[in-house]
């Protein structure tokens, strides 16, 4: 079975302020945006029968239908990172091909930013259970939270590949110059390659700029049935293609340190939809660090093994180059709330539908998301269209 223009996006939005929210609780940011995503799909809350969420505890779906007042058909919790609400759009799709609910909701809320005033430092959860493999034999060595894993499996990419600062220095700048025509992105300032290099480090080869924000942020997206989507009144962003792969949960168990489930989850896309990768107008990756976006256009196969580096060179990625990558921003400097694929996808939304004033990606037809979760250890693809 295909889930090829089986199901539309038709709603999307975020919460009505991003980055330093401190009046807000992750879960008044999903209520928020399910309420502006509704809105802008023209639908009432009264007619959502599935919820797709997580990050709000452990029953994150049952919790978040309580708080909205919905009595779902469907619910699903999905948690793999960043990843997961881009995966929740493939799950969205078949439980309403099946007959399932008819009208699902996505939502995410996160205060990544303002909710350390409350908790301080958020933990890494499950790395400190001593039960699993990454607390007996990564921890005690040294190997810890995103920044070291990520910057562990960039290294080995410079090593094997010759990929160099520079070229991960083009992906922050050109992300900052989508930024900077995005009134809403969080970083806007003039950001050069030498800016970049001569910024601190985090975790080498890692500056500060090659690593995400953390901020406060919440988004949703609406996906309906054919029939139903061609009644609404916004353009219908198409699921033409879907795909998620996971690998592994601990960098120890990663069958090759440089690369990722992308090239299982974007091949699965490509098929479903019947597309090239010539055909794609606009992309949006996720880009907790800059590393995450190179190696994530490799593995989707816009470019050979090896050669991220010099496929981004030159501001490729940036306004006015011919690859367009992370319109809004990126996770670099528009928002990065702890999981960013929600933004990934209300951006593709937007570009397809011609929302995006200054930074709108000329004729865009046909866009590609794909969100990482955990050490690169899942990935989720969509290929979205519009008529």
């Amino acid at each position: 079975m295909t889930l090829k223009n089986k199901v539309a996006i038709v709603g999307a939005d975020e919460t009505d302020e991003i980055g330093f929210v401190p009046n807000m609780t992750p879960i008044m940011m999903h209520a928020q945006a399910a309420r502006n995503a509704l809105r802008d799909a023209g639908i009432a809350k009264s007619e959502v029968d599935g919820v797709f969420t997580c990050g709000v505890g452990p029953m994150a779906s049952t919790q978040l239908c309580e708080y909205l007042g919905i009595i779902p058909k469907y619910t699903d919790s999905t948690q793999i990172g960043g990843s997961s609400f881009v995966v929740h759009v493939e799950h969205a799709a078949a439980a309403i091909a099946a007959g399932i609910c008819n009208v699902a909701l996505i939502t995410h809320g996160e205060t990544g930013a303002s909710g350390r005033l409350r908790r301080g430092p958020r933990g890494m959860g499950g790395m400190f259970d001593a039960s699993m493999p990454s607390a007996q034999f990564e921890m005690p060595f040294g190997v810890g939270g995103p920044p070291g894993v990520y910057s562990m499996c960039a290294m080995r990419h410079m090593h094997q590949y010759g990929t160099t600062s520079e070229h991960l220095a083009e992906i922050a700048v050109a992300t900052r110059k989508w930024a900077q025509l995005n009134p809403r992105a969080f970083m806007r300032d003039p950001l050069t390659i030498d800016d970049v290099l001569s910024s601190r480090y985090v975790a080498y080869p890692f500056h500060i700029y090659d690593c995400c924000l953390v901020t406060d942020a919440g988004g949703a997206i609406v996906v309906v049935g054919a029939d139903r989507a061609r009644e609404m009144k916004k353009k219908p962003v198409w699921v033409l293609g879907s795909g998620e792969a996971s690998t592994h949960q601990s960098i120890l168990g990663m069958p090759d340190i440089t690369q990722t489930p992308a090239r299982y989850s974007g091949k699965a896309a490509f098929e479903m939809a019947g597309v090239t990768h010539k055909d794609i107008d606009v992309v949006e990756v996720y880009d907790s660090f800059t590393y995450t976006a190179l190696v994530t256009l490799e593995e989707l196969g816009f470019c050979e093994k090896g050669e991220g580096g010099p496929f981004v060179s030159g501001q490729r990625t940036a306004p006015g180059g011919d690859f367009p990558m992370n319109t809004n921003g990126g996770g670099l400097s528009y928002t990065h709330p702890g999981m960013y694929g929600m933004f990934i996808l209300i951006e593709a939304v937007r570009q397809l539908r011609g929302e995006c004033g200054e930074r709108q990606v000329k004729d865009a037809k046909l866009a590609l998301v794909n969100g990482t979760g955990g050490m690169l250890s899942a990935t989720g693809t969509l290929i979205l269209g519009t008529d």
